[in-house]
């Protein structure tokens, strides 16, 4: 005879473990989102400060007028550059959550079917295996991996 408790605390287990991977991922993600506004906010007093020594430091009239000129490509092309590594922060940490979330849900759909297996005959585990395969089959389709091997019009399964 089996512990009739044991099959809920595998269930409650697998269900935290994935509480605690899905809040450890958008801890990750907040805290790369902060780190880039940071390093936006020190950048933009870095180039602020500049713009001023350069105010302080002119000497003639013409170098003065110069200045708003100078001061509008030198930061055009700061704000073009920057646009450009914020997609590609903002790709990568998408990329890099969505992953995880994959990871997490496949990892809580294996732990949840082998308790369920484990609660009941084989022949349940079985069944439940088999309720769960398409789930899985999903997961593994759209992983970021997976985004260019698959086309929507493609066989399906029932």
């Amino acid at each position: 005879m089996r512990d009739a408790t044991e099959l809920p605390l595998k269930l409650i287990r697998a269900n935290l473990e994935l509480q605690l991977r899905i809040a450890a991922l958008i801890q990750d993600n907040g805290r790369q989102w902060t780190e880039l506004a940071g390093r936006a906010v020190g950048d933009g007093r870095v180039e602020h400060e500049a713009e001023l020594r350069d105010l302080l430091g002119t000497n003639d009239w013409q170098a003065l007028a110069a200045l708003p000129a100078n001061a509008f490509w030198r930061q055009m092309q700061q704000r073009i550059g920057d646009g450009q590594e914020l997609a590609r922060i903002a790709v990568g940490a998408q990329t890099s959550f969505a992953g995880g979330l994959v990871d997490a849900l496949q990892a809580w759909q294996r732990e949840t079917a082998d308790a369920l297996a484990s609660g009941g005959t084989a022949a349940a585990g079985d069944a439940w295996r088999a309720w769960l395969e398409p789930w899985e089959r999903l997961l593994s389709e759209s992983g970021p991996a997976a985004s260019g091997r698959k086309t929507r019009g493609g066989s399906r399964g029932g």
